[in-house]
């Protein structure tokens, strides 16, 4: 007899089953936009340990005092099945759990699964219509395939943190996991896709996403621009947004704050800026991109440095309201904590909060979609490690003595 879940019709995903062994963040992330939508996260960690990403932490502080803001961003609406994954029973539980599941990912180092006896073709064999997807830092074969992938090694690798920064300065790595999360977004697609096609023709199949590859694609104009145009990004010396872009693109310093300007006339500048010689002085008849004429890539430092000496006189309240009213197109620069008083980001609710029963409120960020008739939503906090141990293996038919027994010889582990 098969585990029965219980379907929600307001879920997207509800009664889609997902053996999760990934850890760290992009496996993570993934599994935890599929819980999300509403399929149903079964967590599986290192007995004891559990998740790597519990201990990383960021200003070498915790939530609540015990537990890392790393691992409570990425594992939400989920439950945890603290196993020993090497023991003879605790791979008895998990082939147990493969048979009624219908996607297994990971993202351990390539080979580690298979070595335990949870790859592909050892699961298939159990379930052949599961979906597995495998995670990597740069692919599971290749010159690169044995080595560790994060996500600012990929970043400096995919030419990305050559693209950022100034020109007189170092290159610069994004503040934010882009790599990782860019993989998590293929996985969840492929996983998608895969479902799909299992629905139509009943086949599973086993995915590769590497973080590698997931960045490349996403500079896919900036790859595009340097094969077929033959030159390589150049940084400004000055505060453009972009290596391939002319003034005004980019970040200015104002009297008390700083505001970005992506698309702005020179002559509209002038007006606002109360200075003609913005326009005058880099006049150029000839034809006009979207991001201004030749002149104004060529003298882009000049024209920046130009423009920011007089922003730096007003304050940013000033030039985003009449540069909005004029057309321009411009926002502000915030500090994260700035962010959440901001009127639209309040009007779209981008900010939530949940109790856990361990680490007290946790303050967090909503799913981004909106959906009218089957939307995202925060359903569990983010677990203990092994908290639903009991609850997972009664779902799968094992008695309660059965599971004190697994405990007992910690073959399982239940954080409380």
């Amino acid at each position: 007899m098969g585990v029965i879940i219980f379907m929600d019709d307001k879920s997207a995903l509800s009664g889609l089953r997902v053996l999760d062994f990934s850890h760290l963040l992009a496996g993570p992330f993934a599994t935890q936009i599929l819980g999300d939508y509403g399929a149903t996260i079964y967590k599986i960690e290192r007995a004891e340990v559990g998740d790597d990403y519990r201990r990383w932490h960021f200003f070498n502080k915790k939530v609540g005092g015990t537990q890392a803001a790393t691992f409570l961003s990425w594992n939400r609406n989920k439950r945890s099945l603290a196993i020993d994954m090497k023991s003879p029973k605790g791979k008895d539980i998990l082939y147990k759990m493969v048979k009624d599941c219908d996607v297994v990912i990971q993202n351990f180092r390539p080979g580690v699964m298979s070595k335990l006896g949870f790859g592909f073709e050892d699961l298939k064999k159990i379930n052949p219509k599961i979906i597995y997807c495998n995670g990597s830092g740069y692919g599971r074969t290749g010159p690169y395939g044995n080595r560790p992938g994060q996500d600012l090694l990929i970043q400096g690798m995919s030419g990305l943190t050559y693209n950022t920064g100034r020109a007189d300065g170092p290159p610069v790595p994004v503040g934010a996991g882009m790599a990782d999360q860019l993989g998590s977004y293929n996985m969840v697609i492929s996983i998608l896709s895969a479902l799909y096609h299992r629905d139509r023709t009943g086949v599973g199949q086993e995915i590769e996403i590497d973080l590698l590859s997931a960045l490349l694609q996403h500079e896919l104009q900036e790859f595009v621009a340097v094969l077929n145009l033959g030159q390589e990004f150049e940084r400004a010396k000055s505060g453009i947004g972009h290596p391939g872009t002319a003034a005004p693109f980019g970040v200015y310093k104002t009297k008390d704050k700083y505001i970005s300007i992506a698309i702005a006339t020179l002559e509209l500048l002038a007006e606002v800026l109360e200075d003609e010689t913005i326009a005058t002085n880099y006049k150029d008849d000839g034809p006009r991109g979207a991001f201004g004429s030749q002149i104004q890539f060529t003298k882009r430092d000049e024209i920046f440095n130009h423009i920011e000496k007089r922003t730096k006189e007003y304050t940013s309240e000033y030039l985003l309201n009449t540069l909005l009213e004029k057309g321009a197109w411009v926002a502000p620069v915030y500090k994260h904590l700035e962010v959440l008083d901001d009127p639209q980001v309040k009007h779209m609710k981008m900010f939530t909060s949940y109790t856990h029963k361990k680490y007290g409120t946790v303050h967090t960020v909503s799913p981004a979609a909106k959906m009218s008739e089957t939307p995202p939503k925060i359903s569990k906090p983010a677990p203990l490690v092994g908290e639903h141990s009991y609850e997972i293996l009664k779902e799968f038919g094992y008695s309660i003595d059965e599971i004190k027994q697994y405990e007992d010889e910690k073959i399982i582990t239940v954080e409380s």
